[in-house]
């Protein structure tokens, strides 16, 4: 097992050493103890598929989650609550999410304003502002040993552009540069739920997550509910290609946030 120089003089590690806390060929991620420190080793970063070629050597410390589910879910609520937690355990945290790329986030927002983006400029518009964040935001983070708390990811814009009729294999290959989650929880609502949600917090519907725009019915009403469906029958395939961990999210918020927060407990044990 190669062992960084670096890491061999700062905390005087034997490589010949084999009475690890960890079985070293058993894990992709590898460990050695250190005074009751686990150093992780040869944690490289893995994408969604080929990924981005020149950053294919690096190695991260540390972990990418990110929270799914339809506007008005409860995404934000439980990513605030889970940031809170993990920070108050000791951990560093920083949040990343749909249209907070520095460089194309306000692009987006315009654009969307006006209605004049076509189906496949919107998932290139989006790409972009995931893959900004990914290369000047997410990769430093988890390069720093941060947790990333992502409130949305690249299976949303999968949903979207899929229910709107943009091809499957196209979209995964567009999105195949992201890095690869290490937990994926999806927030599931019920849309008769998730539409009295929506007015409880925005007082009307959003034209684009009402889809408005690809005319599923002239009824904002009727075509919210059937477009939140046609979400819902997306991210069930994106779920089964994923593996996105399903969270019943029309239960209080209290049991979804110990559903979700017992599982990163576990995860990072």
């Amino acid at each position: 097992m190669y062992l960084n120089k670096s890491i061999k003089n700062n905390y005087n590690i034997d490589s010949s050493n084999s009475n690890s806390s960890h079985d070293t060929n058993t894990s992709d991620n590898k460990y050695i103890n250190t005074n009751n420190k686990d150093i992780k080793l040869n944690n490289k970063i893995k994408f969604i598929d080929s990924g981005i070629e020149y950053l294919k050597n690096v190695n991260l410390k540390g972990s990418l989650i990110v929270i799914e589910g339809p506007d008005a879910s409860g995404r934000s609520t439980q990513t605030e609550k889970i940031t809170a937690k993990l920070e108050s355990d000791g951990h560093a945290v920083i949040n990343a999410g749909l249209r907070r790329s520095d460089l194309i986030s306000e692009g987006i927002i315009q654009a969307k304003k006006n209605f004049v983006m076509g189906k496949r400029t919107m998932a290139l518009y989006y790409a972009a502002d995931i893959a900004d964040q990914i290369e000047n935001k997410i990769i430093p983070a988890l390069k720093a040993g941060f947790i990333v708390l992502a409130d949305r990811y690249i299976y949303t814009l999968i949903a979207r552009s899929s229910a709107r009729g943009i091809d499957k294999t196209w979209l995964h290959e567009l999105f195949s540069f992201a890095i690869e989650p290490d937990l994926v929880f999806y927030l599931d609502v019920d849309p008769y739920n998730l539409i009295h949600r929506v007015f409880k917090k925005n007082y009307s519907l959003d034209y684009y997550e009402s889809g408005l725009d690809i005319g599923v019915s002239n009824d904002i009403f009727d075509s919210f509910i059937k477009y939140q469906y046609m979400l819902r029958e997306e991210f069930e395939k994106i779920r089964s290609r994923y593996g996105l961990i399903n969270i019943d999210g029309n239960k209080d918020v209290h049991t979804i946030y110990n559903q979700i927060q017992s599982k990163i407990d576990e995860f990072l044990k």
